[in-house]
């Protein structure tokens, strides 16, 4: 067996993310993906680095959690954020992307890198040597059994997907383009509530039919399940209470109608999906309904009497590994040092933490096959605070974590203003990254 060889296991955001840092530090990474051979209840495209539940990435601004993220990200040469720049579409303060084109140029960047030889086929064993699992929540087969065995057992949530409409078919006279707060252009399409629409709505949303889960969404055999608070479907937050939409997905703040010259009592937002503006999705109303009840009740949408749903929402099983008990800082498997983690299977939660994990994992891998000890970033980084968060032993009930400003340490001195202190929180991190960056990367 070659030494310098990695297998990586997936071709998601992290597999990808983690296959790039290998090229880039010289090393021959052998890129396993299972499509289209074979597809996950979840996945339809063909390419890799597919963006599944949305297109968006969330903020930009370097004052926000996924901004900074994203930024650091790009300090540790990342494949995966230019791609997303480059095929960008208008979503006012925050990154999304055309689902395709994005999962198209890194796919193409992948198989065009000589250091990349990119196998079809579903891995059924851990291999052994030099190995990198990034194989995402859905994790099939045998290999999750592997997997399971190997790590004392799987923990599981369950995540949705939104709906996605034809813009063409939108009722344009009772809705009306603006971004909340007038961040960026006129990004987002509203749909604007007044009291009993919404009232009506909600008395139909929370009364509406689930669908059955499959069998193989169903944790040890059971019909409940645990719902992700991060991605929580719309009829879930429904069931909390009549306002609970209003606080959420719904909230009207920063908005103003421009028929009543006020705010609406609530409003639904649409989000571009594709760079043409075709296609737009309901954002925040990721949902496990039945598609014959997301037809009928989120018609009751202002603007959505008439809309052509291309795609309903759906629910799906998401795994992920008790990392506190069994993973290093640096993504590497305690009870196997040459065996990595990356992605959503380690309990970092959002694509681009996803992402960011696999970057790690592919450097971290670059660098103890050169003899080199590991790095775990500052835990002032984003990047650094998450990989402490997955592997902090003292963690009992371990939940998945996305980016959040919350897990950062707290500024020595007290800035009263929120933006202005996260503002100074991220530079920070960025600039106790960079002293990494210099100190132990070659860029």
């Amino acid at each position: 067996m070659n030494e310098k060889k990695v297998i990586v296991i997936g071709a998601g955001l992290a597999g990808c993310e983690a296959a790039w840092q290998l090229a880039k530090a010289g090393l021959n990474a052998e890129l396993w993906e299972m499509k289209p051979e074979k597809f996950t209840p979840a996945h339809k495209y063909k390419g890799f680095a597919e963006l599944v539940c949305s297109n968006s990435l969330k903020a930009s601004r370097l004052n926000s959690a996924a901004g900074l993220l994203k930024e650091e990200m790009r300090r540790l040469g990342s494949l995966t954020v230019p791609c997303a720049e480059e095929t960008a579409v208008p979503a006012g303060g925050a990154l999304a992307v055309d689902r395709e084109k994005f999962s198209d140029l890194v796919t193409a960047k992948i198989v065009s890198n000589p250091h990349i030889t990119v196998k079809c086929g579903e891995i059924l064993e851990i291999p052994e040597g030099n190995v990198i699992i990034a194989t995402g929540p859905l994790t099939s087969g045998a290999l999750a059994e592997n997997i399971e065995k190997l790590c004392g057992g799987y923990l599981s949530f369950h995540d949705a997907a939104a709906p996605i409409v034809t813009y063409e078919s939108l009722d344009k006279e009772k809705i009306f383009f603006a971004a909340r707060y007038g961040r960026g252009d006129d990004d987002y399409i509203n749909c604007p509530f007044t009291k009993e629409e919404y009232t009506n709505f909600w008395q139909e949303l929370k009364n509406a039919e689930s669908a059955p889960l499959h069998d193989f969404d169903k944790p040890n055999g059971r019909d409940d399940f645990t719902v992700y608070e991060g991605c929580m479907p719309i009829e879930v937050l429904a069931k909390r209470g009549e306002e609970t939409m209003r606080y959420g997905a719904m909230k009207p703040v920063g908005l103003s109608d421009p028929v009543t010259g006020k705010r609406p009592y609530a409003v639904v937002q649409l989000r571009k999906e594709n760079s043409l503006g075709t296609l737009y999705n309901i954002v925040g109303f990721q949902t496990n309904l039945k598609f014959g009840e997301q037809k009928r009740v989120f018609s009751m949408i202002p603007g959505l009497a008439n809309a052509e749903f291309v795609r309903y929402g759906v629910m799906h099983r998401n795994s992920f590994i008790n990392s506190p008990k069994v993973l290093n800082g640096d993504f590497s498997l305690r009870s196997r040092p040459n065996l990595f983690f990356a992605g959503q299977i380690t309990g970092v939660e959002g694509y681009m933490e996803s992402a960011a994990s696999g970057i790690m994992a592919g450097l971290n891998m670059a660098r103890r096959l050169s003899g080199l000890e590991t790095v775990v970033l500052p835990r002032e980084t984003m990047i650094g605070a998450l990989a402490r968060y997955i592997s902090d032993e003292t963690v009992t009930d371990f939940q998945p974590m996305g980016a959040n400003m919350g897990i950062l340490p707290e500024l020595d001195v007290r800035i009263k203003d929120k933006q202005e202190r996260y503002r100074a929180i991220a530079e920070r991190a960025v600039d106790s990254l960079q002293l990494i960056v210099d100190s132990y990367f070659d860029r």
